[in-house]
């Protein structure tokens, strides 16, 4: 079972208010740079600056820095419900951006300081990708930060079957998400047949008394975990005592989007709606990938230089690297790289196999000795993918997809996994967004297989901007002390305030 910090209550909270705070600052701070920066930048540009200077311009951006707060306030994004979410968290900035245009015309009516719409809806253009910008080193910063153990919050999962122990893999292997389950509250033979022994700690009946003892949060209730009448009870105390609540669905591989809540008889349920895949946002999939991939290659065509000469003089060796992959419908193709390992890798897998790293049929080393030292720099930045790009115009991957698998990991797949050839692989993906770095063949079973339900180009785009996300995470964890994973779980705010919910 987790160890809660021990200590005081009251300092327990000046530390958790201080932690609380620090998130909260860095969101403000960045926003407003964001908006600042986008309205200096609009306002210089104006007809208006060349006659008043820098003072008014200067002004004019402190003023749409205070509405954009209010406005990013209005719509949640200080809240880690909502920003944790990418295309919800994209979404409503833009809705606030929208918000802020509109409240600074309606200052310029008031002022007239001939801030003309052009300028405004400029300002907020600009403000708009800076934010998804400093949120996005935000997240990276965070994750790095969750991954040392801090910014971290305490729950107890309330039930012990088989969801319950489905919920506590989710969150172990998830770690980003900065939940820590300290326990769980259930039947104690149930808990034993499940291998929940140690994270056991009462009855239901005690659920309250239970929760409140370990100083969590709050709860993740499994659906299967309790009875009705039982959880309605639950959820009324724990809101009494300002803890959080949580209510698994027992849904897996849905994407949240899909389901709409719809109460019937006043019974809170959901609907959930089947993937739509029409024809023409497969055409504008592949629309998108040749003539990103065009841009790309030519835009990078000085770095791919660059690469292919730092390898050359590395070691003498072939630049690309071209390895049989299982494609689209089961069919086989070379996927292209730059060289990032000895010319003699593929020879020496066999010997390396009982260092795997990975569980399942996947294989990892965190210092893999075949690794060049040039590799290791291509492999950090991704820049090994780029020759993929050749892939792409050959239809024969896309820009996202699931990550095209070997043909001996193939064969080891779990008959259900092989739905993954439904889709075009990708150079990027769900799985390398999310769980890259995680041992564990189920998050990437889960993940590939929550990209062919729930595929949108929407969800594409996002998975793009958190690919780059990963590749600045890397780069934070390179240049940051790696530290020591704390064993301690700093718990919640007095009032059940989840760290993460700046605001």
């Amino acid at each position: 079972m987790t160890v809660i910090e021990s200590g005081t209550d009251g300092r327990r909270g000046v530390r958790q208010l201080i932690r609380r705070n620090k998130l909260k600052f860095a969101l403000i701070s960045s926003d407003s740079i964001a908006i600042f920066t986008g309205f200096i930048i609009a306002t210089l540009m104006s007809t208006y600056s060349d006659r008043n200077g820098w003072k008014l311009a200067v002004a004019t951006s402190f003023v749409a820095v205070a509405a954009g707060l209010w406005a990013i306030r209005s719509q949640g994004l200080f809240l880690a419900r909502v920003s944790a979410v990418r295309v919800v968290e994209i979404t409503r900035t833009a809705r606030a951006m929208a918000i802020l245009a509109a409240l600074m015309l309606l200052f310029d009516r008031v002022t007239k300081v001939s801030l003309f719409i052009r300028y405004t809806a400029l300002g907020c253009t600009i403000a708009f990708v800076l934010i998804c910008i400093g949120r996005s080193a935000f997240r990276s910063w965070l994750t790095h930060a969750r991954e040392r153990g801090q910014f971290r919050r305490a729950v107890v999962v309330i039930g012990t079957d088989a969801e319950a122990v489905r919920l506590i893999d989710l969150f172990n292997t998830h770690r980003d998400i900065g939940i820590v389950v300290t326990g769980v509250i259930g039947d104690a033979a149930e808990a034993d047949r499940h291998g929940l022994r140690d994270y056991w700690l009462g009855g239901i009946e005690r659920a309250e008394t239970l929760v409140d003892f370990v100083d969590a949060s709050g709860v993740v209730v499994s659906p299967t975990g309790l009875p009705t009448g039982r959880l309605n009870e639950l959820i009324r105390n724990l809101h009494a005592d300002g803890r959080h609540v949580h209510v698994a669905t027992g849904i897996s591989g849905i994407d949240a989007r899909r389901l709409r809540a719809v109460p019937l008889a006043h019974e809170p349920l959901f609907y959930v709606e089947a993937p739509s895949l029409a024809k023409m946002q497969l055409v504008a999939k592949r629309c998108f990938d040749v003539v990103v991939a065009s841009v790309a290659i030519v835009v990078l065509s000085p770095v791919v230089m660059a690469v292919a000469l730092a390898i050359k003089l590395d070691d003498g060796g072939p630049i690309l690297f071209s390895q049989k992959r299982i494609g689209r419908d089961g069919r086989t193709f070379g996927v292209f790289k730059f060289r990032s390992m000895s010319t003699d890798a593929e020879a020496r897998l066999a010997e390396l196999q009982v260092a795997n790293e990975r569980n399942g049929p996947l294989f990892k080393m965190e210092r893999d000795p075949r690794v060049t030292r040039i590799g290791h720099f291509l492999r950090e930045s991704s820049l090994d993918e780029l020759p993929q790009l050749l892939n792409v115009l050959k239809g024969e991957m896309s820009l996202v997809g699931p990550r095209p698998a070997l043909p001996s990991e193939v064969v080891n797949f779990p008959p259900g996994l092989r739905m993954r050839e439904q889709v075009m692989p990708g150079i990027t993906g769900l799985w390398q967004v999310e769980a890259r770095d995680n041992p564990s063949f189920e998050a990437y079973r889960r993940l590939d297989l929550f990209y062919v339900e729930n595929w949108s180009i929407t969800l594409d785009l996002l998975i793009i901007v958190g690919t780059m996300e990963q590749i600045v995470s890397r780069v934070i964890r390179t240049l940051l002390p790696s530290g020591k994973t704390e064993a301690v779980v700093a718990p919640a705010l007095a009032d059940g305030t989840p760290l993460d919910d700046v605001a």
